[in-house]
């Protein structure tokens, strides 16, 4: 899968891409992370790509210009879909994550600021995807949270499917609770039912927890 993600800030993408599974995914070619930088397309000699809003107002406002140009430059393949990360979008849940995860190219738009001008989203029509009802500085840290989850989904990223089929929501369940050594710590004790060995218990007793 290819992750092309439309941003001012492409080290704050590119730096979590050196770390753990994500970088074993991505080593291994299941997975790719390209970044485009709008200031990179803007016409204007000083690489602005942000003014005053129209009616007034606190803040700066990314103008279209220089989003809907580098949009225009990717190459697209047909399995593909354009999000957006916004406050108002659809919240994102692992349903959401395993849909995202059967396509081939997943383009995401991030804003910054006081948000995109809306004519970008009139002209591209993203499906927009919130992480949460609060407000961030921009939408990097979400289209993150967005590749780290999708990127779970697919084959070979993880070691077993077992890794994300017993995760939390994976079965509209949440994860039991884990315990590992030593069986004894500080005067707290690992459940006897998983020191029993006896397995179809320990499945029940996980899934009541669950």
């Amino acid at each position: 899968m290819r992750f092309d993600v439309l941003t001012l800030f492409p080290e704050l993408i590119q730096s979590h891409m050196d770390f753990s599974i994500m970088k074993r995914a991505s080593e291994e070619g299941i997975i790719s992370v390209n970044t485009i930088n709008p200031r990179d397309f803007t016409l204007d000699k000083h690489k602005k790509v942000d003014d005053t809003p129209y009616g007034g107002g606190a803040g700066m406002v990314l103008m279209p210009q220089p989003y809907i140009d580098a949009y225009n430059s990717l190459e697209k393949v047909e399995n593909s879909i354009t999000l957006m990360m916004t406050p108002q979008g659809e919240p994102f849940t692992d349903k959401i994550s395993n849909e995202l995860a059967k396509y081939e190219q997943v383009i995401i738009l991030c804003g910054h600021y006081e948000g995109i001008d809306e004519r970008v989203i009139e002209e591209l029509d993203p499906e927009e995807i919130s992480v949460g009802d609060y407000v961030l500085t921009g939408g990097e840290l979400p289209a993150l949270i967005l590749a780290d989850s999708v990127s779970r989904m697919l084959p070979g990223v993880l070691s077993d499917d077992e890794c994300f089929e017993e995760e939390s929501h994976f079965n509209f369940l949440l994860e039991y609770p884990q315990y590992t050594h030593p069986s004894s710590w500080n005067g707290r004790d690992v459940p006897e039912i998983l020191l029993s060995g006896h397995h179809a218990k320990v499945d029940e007793w996980r899934r009541q927890k669950s």
